[in-house]
């Protein structure tokens, strides 16, 4: 079966994040993803908040950017979560909007580098091993968790180009996808993903996969300024608005084209967004196989 969320976009106040985990929890959604874009929430903050107001609710952070932090930082931060929650933290991780690593002094040479030996060292270091590396952007020296997690879960990672797509396949324990994905674009990356993960003897990866959608009488002009504002060429398969049976037809077109997860992308200006969030759980949920 289909994996169904919502995300909780950063361009809403923190404060808003309480009621939307409550009604994503009351609607028996099984996930909720937050982002840390540049420069608004903090992605592990929130997702600790979500995870405590919360008993059941999966809750994924996609993507953090990973030349802001130490990978030492980040295996701490994943393995307390992950202790103090288990089963229960997604956590992926990307090279950042390079525009935005440039505004603080983190852009790297070779993105595509740092996020493989990024996500090589966190896996070692969330295993409960003492890890010794010397990488051209990541190096530690005899490095060693103090609570690794029992469990140390999968890492997933994200990106949009051929050469990450690739690597994210050869390393990562699953593939994020953006959000403005058609179902042919949504085939095109998986198959990049799919190349990384058989060139280095591995089995194909979940895809989680973001989508843009929207409900309501204001639906259309609220997803036609989204299409603007994300600059899209097309907007043909790129978001669903319509009732339950709309959005669940398109969710079923996105998994056919290989995604496991797919997590709904409301507007930022959706008027009612914990009505959003019980719309997807209680209408759009029964009917997505």
């Amino acid at each position: 079966m289909t994996t169904l969320g919502i995300v909780f976009l950063p361009q809403l106040p923190p404060e808003r994040l309480r009621p939307v985990v409550h009604a994503a929890e009351e609607a028996g959604l099984e996930e909720l993803w937050l982002w840390e874009d540049s420069f608004l929430e903090g992605g592990i903050a929130t997702a600790a908040a979500a995870l405590a107001w919360s008993e059941r609710l999966r809750v994924g952070v996609g993507l953090i950017p990973v030349p802001f932090r130490n990978v030492a930082i980040t295996a701490m931060e994943m393995a307390t979560l992950l202790r103090m929650f288990p089963g229960r933290a997604r956590i992926g991780v990307g090279h950042g909007v390079q525009d935005w690593m440039e505004q603080v002094g983190a852009r790297v040479e070779s993105p595509v580098t740092l996020l493989r030996e990024y996500i090589e060292a966190l896996r070692a270091l969330l295993g409960g091993g003492s890890v010794t590396t010397e990488g051209r952007y990541v190096r530690l020296r005899d490095v060693k968790l103090g609570w690794p997690p029992a469990e140390p879960g999968p890492i997933l990672a994200g990106g949009i180009g051929p050469r990450t797509l690739r690597a994210v396949g050869e390393v990562a324990d699953g593939a994020i996808i953006v959000g403005g994905t058609s179902p042919s674009a949504l085939r095109e990356a998986k198959a990049m993903v799919d190349a990384g993960s058989a060139a280095a003897g591995r089995d194909p990866l979940p895809v989680v996969m973001y989508a843009h959608a929207a409900t309501g009488p204001t639906a259309a002009d609220r997803m036609a300024a989204e299409h603007e504002r994300w600059g899209y060429e097309s907007t043909v398969d790129r978001s669903v608005i319509g009732d339950a049976e709309a959005v669940a037809r398109a969710v079923q077109k996105w998994a056919d084209a290989g995604a496991d997860t797919v997590v709904l992308q409301p507007t930022p200006d959706d008027p009612d967004l914990e009505g959003f969030v019980r719309f997807v759980g209680r209408e759009v949920r029964p009917l997505v196989t």
